[in-house]
């Protein structure tokens, strides 16, 4: 009887878990590597950002996911390195051996050679990074409304979005939705409907992966919630009361405390480890280039997925989008399991059922297959799309009756304002500073955004 094969799968985000299910019932010994201790349905962190949202609505436990499965061990911890040519994975002075091994590590914001910047603008891929932007845009409500100099106290209440794609558009309306209803009532001194929500895009249009019409549709969308577009603009510079944007009139400095980046990407540092170590080239976003079936050049039984994964189809790169991951994980889980009964599959196919993106209540854009369609339909759909895709029922019962109650009131129950805690002796120090900064490798982020496809 032959030894059964032992697959070791790297990050428990959408491409990892997929392949972990498929797999579930095959002759292999899986070990799923995380960061996390959870699986994040990333897709729906912006309104954990803006309160719609607890964290616990949208992240459900590895171990509670994958703990039926008699053939899945889950392992909490960070690979600090591969060893190819022994066929294992480190970490620290641990060792896993593996005979297939899957990479899916996501990837983190990308500040295009200004990392300095996340201080002041953090990005939307974490738990952390969505409590880190809710504390900071309750705690501007809160610092407008006992500043007594009329200019502080409005740059309090300018909010700065950088990139104008999914994450930035789905921030932007929820932030309108917040200022212009929320919050209408809850201060004395300020009136939240008087913020002013700036949202930057360095193309001509708004999501600019989407036909030019829904563009349009969206930005009307935000208009009416008091978000003003600035699109062929880009950021110049950031600090922490001001912005410099770089638009066709020049520059243009704006005092405001708070700015949130969403106009980029890039791959997991785990990549360029794993491209040195296989000698395969990775992208400027540092992507690792694969095979047509997912695995690395010169090394048939090794896979990268998801946001780490630079596939190709009809002569473009895949986008870092949940289905994609999804259908990645799932395919590379049965192509496995062919493998074992000795035969071989067809290359990797992406099935792009369409592209959405939602910009308030009732509100939103969509493309699927040659339908193109916007507002409360759109809306609906997205609701549907989002709900059946959350990993657990509980989540989906918890989100339904968050959205129902957010619907009818247009109350957000989770405007908690939360602040890290680092234990320094027998004191307590509050840290300000962005949450979850650095370390991004065998985290469990979500593989794109399930709002840009379907």
């Amino acid at each position: 009887m032959s030894e059964r094969k032992k697959v070791v799968i790297i990050g428990g985000g959408f491409a990892g878990l997929s392949a972990a299910r498929a797999l579930q019932r095959a002759s292999v010994d899986i070990t799923l590597i995380d960061k996390r201790n959870f699986h994040l349905f990333q897709p729906l962190l912006y309104q954990v950002a803006t309160g719609g949202l607890s964290p616990a609505d949208i992240a459900s436990p590895l171990r509670g996911i994958l703990g039926q499965s008699n053939n899945i061990r889950v392992m909490q911890g960070a690979v600090t390195d591969m060893d190819l040519k022994n066929l294992s994975v480190l970490m620290g002075a641990n060792s896993v051996s593996f005979d297939y091994l899957i990479v899916a590590t996501g990837s983190r914001h990308h500040y295009f050679g200004n990392d300095s910047w996340e201080r002041w603008a953090p990005g939307l891929k974490t738990i952390e990074d969505a409590l880190t932007i809710r504390r900071r845009v309750l705690s501007a409500f809160e610092r407008a409304e006992i500043e007594d100099d009329p200019e502080r106290r409005q740059a309090w209440m300018q909010f700065v979005i950088v990139g104008g794609g999914p994450t930035g558009v789905e921030l932007a309306g929820a932030l309108g939705e917040l200022a212009h209803h929320t919050l209408r009532h809850d201060f004395k001194s300020v009136d939240p409907v008087q913020t002013k929500i700036l949202l930057i895009e360095a193309t001509d249009r708004l999501l600019p992966a989407y036909p030019p019409s829904l563009s349009g549709h969206a930005a009307q969308s935000l208009m009416r919630l008091g978000v003003t577009v600035r699109t062929n603009t880009t950021v110049h510079e950031v600090q922490a009361d001001f912005v410099t944007l770089a638009g066709e009139s020049g520059h243009e400095r704006i005092a405001t405390r708070t700015v949130l980046w969403g106009a980029g990407v890039k791959a997991s540092s785990l990549g360029r480890r794993l491209a040195a170590a296989s000698d395969v080239e990775v992208d400027r976003q540092g992507r690792v280039v694969v095979e047509p079936d997912l695995s690395l050049a010169g090394h048939p039984d090794i896979f990268v997925l998801g946001d780490l994964a630079h596939c190709r189809q009809d002569g473009q790169p895949l986008p870092g989008v949940a289905p994609v991951a999804m259908q990645q994980g799932t395919y590379v889980g049965k192509l496995i399991r062919k493998r074992l009964r000795g035969r071989e599959g067809k290359a990797f196919h992406y099935k792009d059922r369409g592209s959405m993106a939602v910009i308030g209540r009732a509100a939103a854009v969509a493309e699927i297959g040659r339908l193109r369609f916007h507002g409360f339909w759109a809306w609906l759909v997205w609701l549907f799309v989002h709900l059946v895709n959350l990993i657990e029922y509980e989540n989906r019962v918890l989100v339904l009756i968050q959205w129902g109650w957010n619907y009818f009131t247009r109350n957000r129950s989770a405007r908690l304002i939360t602040f890290e805690q680092e234990s320094v002796g027998a004191a307590h120090v509050r840290r300000d500073g962005p949450i979850g900064a650095g370390g991004e490798e065998n985290r469990n982020d979500s593989d794109g955004s399930m709002a840009k496809s379907l």
